[in-house]
């Protein structure tokens, strides 16, 4: 059958839903529009912007009748900055809909009839709760500035004054580089033509520590005093390392070998009571509150009496297995980036763990050696990116029959897609699942599952 509506075509919809991504859903005779920038409840005048055979996607450009959840986003900068997408809708209304869209996912995607999944976590601080923000350089008639890429536009950076999602601190360091960079007559980056020289700026905080670390990313060349971006950095007692690392590719990217321009390597955050070192390319979860509440949940899943080996594979930092190492016989993480497992090494260190050790290599590719030097694995931890885990690397945790495994996922999608794998092909049903809201505002949501080999099926 032909879809119902044409590209360009204008229409009003109702919105039902938010599918998982962020647009709203709505239906026109059954037929599913996704309607950006639609929230639950409105009624909208939307245009058409693309049509498959199964659906069609819609801009709303006109809200007629405003649904009971939104509220007044609190940003001068929303919507029309790309860093948040639902500042205007009610928190409790974000948080049901990302736990339904986690339970859709393992309904839809993972055949799960009727799901375990326990209440969703809700962010124990909705603003003002990142530890890490990448900045764009632009240009303005002022000179150049600072901010996020303008929603849906990858060519256009829009200046901010104010960031809702960083701190005090996190905007005036911002705000300080932005006219140090003005003074000096530094020229912002242009994706466009390859011009100028200024491209990121790097802003993480330890959040439990009140320590600091400020990355500057640049074109070639060493177009400014070191010494003095430096001392407007040092005026900020937080600050504890600078780093600067060069960018000669047009990829938009801030993962760089850099250099430490004054200060510490690292800085330092705690989780758990636990210390850990964080270099500027390392992984850490960016929601430091939530982060501890992921790994308390991660903890209490596991189940752990002391006497397991335990595999945490995507380890970053080492975080949730060393927070896990006071409970096991022994645990071995594995990390692709060799600068996480250098940080998560100093942090066995840093914390007396003397029952953990960390690789670094390729997850799917390293089990096999990995078994054999640490013998059958009583329970794995898995923290893969959003893609889920490779094929590969499903296949091979498959293979290992481990007991129990805990995967902890930051896209429902991808997780609902392991757990159906792994339940048809390798005999593990999902026994529990809670989902915790890491990033209010954005369409993104974690989820901590315990697996069990061999459980009855729900």
């Amino acid at each position: 059958m032909a879809a119902p509506v044409t590209k360009g075509e204008e229409l009003e919809l109702r919105v039902d839903s938010l599918a998982y991504g962020g647009n709203g859903v709505a239906r026109l005779n059954g037929f599913v529009v996704f309607v950006r920038r639609g929230l639950p409840g409105d009624l909208v005048r939307a245009r058409v912007t693309k049509v498959k055979r199964g659906f069609a996607e819609a801009l709303a450009t006109e809200v007629l009748e405003p649904s009971g959840e939104r509220v007044e986003a609190p940003c001068a900068h929303y919507p029309a900055c790309g860093g948040c997408r639902f500042q205007d809708l009610a928190y409790e209304s974000q948080v049901a809909a990302k736990e339904a869209q986690v339970r859709d996912a393992l309904v839809r995607i993972g055949g799960i009839a009727e799901p375990p999944l326990e209440p969703i976590v809700p962010a124990a601080s909705p603003f003002h709760y990142r530890n890490k923000l990448e900045y764009s350089f632009t240009t303005t008639p002022d000179g150049p500035a600072l901010g996020f890429h303008r929603a849906g536009r990858w060519d256009e950076v829009l200046e901010i004054e104010t960031c809702w999602l960083t701190t005090e601190l996190g905007n005036a360091i911002r705000l300080a580089v932005r006219d140090w960079a003005r003074e000096e007559k530094l020229e912002a980056y242009s994706q466009e033509d390859g011009s100028g020289y200024l491209r990121h700026l790097v802003v993480r905080e330890g959040r439990n520590t009140g320590q600091a670390l400020v990355q500057l990313v640049t074109a070639p060349g060493e177009k400014f005093e070191s010494g003095y971006l430096v001392e407007v950095l040092r005026r900020f007692p937080e600050v504890r390392s600078i780093h600067w690392a060069v960018n000669d590719t047009p990829a938009e990217v801030t993962n760089l070998p850099t250099t430490l321009l004054w200060g510490e390597e690292a800085i330092e955050e705690e989780l758990l009571g636990l210390r850990f070192r964080v270099r500027p390319n390392a992984f850490l979860q960016t929601n430091t509150e939530m982060a501890e509440v992921l790994y308390r949940l991660a903890l209490e899943y596991a189940g752990l009496t002391g006497g397991e080996t335990v595999y945490d594979l995507y380890c970053g930092t080492g975080t949730i297995g060393l927070a896990m190492a006071a409970n096991a016989l022994t645990v071995w993480g594995v990390e692709i980036s060799e600068e996480s497992v250098a940080c998560a090494l100093d942090n066995m260190d840093l914390n007396g763990v003397t029952n953990a050790a960390f690789f670094a290599g390729n997850v799917s590719q390293s089990l096999e050696e990995l078994a054999e030097r640490a013998g059958p694995p009583d329970l794995v931890v898995v923290d893969p990116p959003r893609a889920g885990l490779a094929g590969k690397a499903l296949r091979r945790l498959g293979r290992l029959e481990a007991p129990r495994i805990v995967y902890v996922s930051c896209n429902p999608t991808t997780l609902a897609g392991d757990v159906k794998t792994l339940r048809a092909d390798f005999g593990y049903e999902l026994v529990r699942a809670r989902p915790v809201d890491m990033f209010p505002h954005t369409p993104h949501v974690e989820c901590v599952s315990l697996l069990e080999r061999g459980a009855p099926q729900a």
